[in-house]
């Protein structure tokens, strides 16, 4: 992983995480307007717009400087076209921050997510000094669990019937990794 911090960017092998743009705003919206990426998230809607895509955008930037949460669009490093999302929420008084992501089907099984999460992961521990990094995921979607173990967070446990998605009640399993310099 390398960040650039002038200007906001981390980049790996393949990808290029960046803040996102107002002409991303159509791909996100094509991207997240799949019913198969609503069923695994949390709070994205189903359908989703083209003024869903920026009002979510729209606070990115601002959330970014204020070290609150930083927002990134995962791209191909060669051609600019975008994966998907993935960011990190850091929460000051704990000093910890949960990672959450989503990637458009078209690119599923291309290993990106994992890509992008071990980048994010590293900027959370070398960048921002968090002593502790969680994700969680519906039980329901094992690929997000194999993302998380990949990058070497361990399961912490699961809350049974935690939240409701399309009248139904879901578990979420828990993952964390604790930053092994900050002891």
């Amino acid at each position: 992983m390398d960040y650039v911090r002038e200007k906001l960017m981390i980049t790996t092998e393949r990808l290029v995480l960046r803040l996102f743009q107002t002409p991303d705003a159509a791909a996100v919206a094509t991207l997240c307007n799949n019913y198969n990426i609503y069923k695994n998230t949390l709070y994205l809607p189903y359908p989703y717009s083209l003024n869903d895509a920026l009002s979510w955008m729209g606070n990115h930037y601002d959330n970014f400087m204020a070290d609150k949460n930083y927002e990134f669009a995962v791209t191909d490093k060669e051609t600019g076209e975008l994966f998907g999302a993935i960011a990190l929420s850091n929460n000051k008084i704990f000093n910890h921050g949960e990672i959450a992501y989503w990637i458009g089907e078209p690119f599923w099984e291309n290993g990106y997510a994992t890509e992008a999460a071990q980048s994010i992961l590293q900027f959370a521990f070398e960048e921002k000094k968090l002593h502790k990094v969680f994700a969680r995921y519906f039980l329901s979607n094992l690929a997000s669990g194999k993302v998380m173990e990949k990058i070497g967070m361990k399961k912490e446990g699961m809350l049974k019937e935690h939240v409701i998605k399309d009248s139904k009640y879901e578990d979420l399993v828990y993952y964390g990794i604790i930053n092994e310099n900050d002891q």
